[in-house]
């Protein structure tokens, strides 16, 4: 993979990323959303399956102490988002029932704080973890296209 594809699919990623928050907004919203459409685990979302695919080749690279703040940042947004999923559709071993018929369960007023709550943190990280990704573009766009090709090796 040369610099020009991996800074490409690295923007994909992070729209895949700002998408994913959105759809995170629209549950806390009240509007519906297929649970599967937001994944609780950081490595099936969009934005992580580049990560932990592709996105590792750049630990060749020098300079990309970044892609350590990625991962935290990026793991600590999908455990907030964990708290959400919990408030409205309650713990993740459900019952076969309750799964086939994709029934949230009754959210309160005081859930729907609670989630507010969780969603302003999970924002708050995801504008952390949107720096941290700009400044690896800033980094990766910097770089000539031969010491990209050279660290990727």
């Amino acid at each position: 993979m040369n610099k020009t594809e991996t800074v490409e699919q690295l923007h994909n990623a992070k729209k895949a990323h700002v998408k994913w928050v959105q759809r995170a907004k629209a549950l806390i919203e009240g509007l519906p959303v297929e649970k599967e459409a937001i994944p609780v685990d950081c490595t099936e979302c969009k934005f992580g399956q580049w990560f932990y695919g592709d996105g590792q080749n750049l630990k060749a690279l020098p300079g990309m102490d970044c892609l350590q703040d990625i991962e935290t940042l990026h793991s600590n947004l999908h455990d907030m988002y964990m708290k959400i999923f919990k408030v409205y559709f309650g713990e993740m071993n459900r019952s076969f029932f309750s799964k086939l018929f994709n029934m949230k369960k009754h959210i309160t007023d005081t859930d729907k704080d609670i989630a507010r709550e969780y969603y302003d943190q999970l924002l708050e990280i995801s504008h952390q973890l949107l720096d941290v990704i700009e400044r690896l573009e800033r980094r990766l766009n910097a770089m000539t296209p031969e010491a990209f090709e050279k660290g990727i090796g």
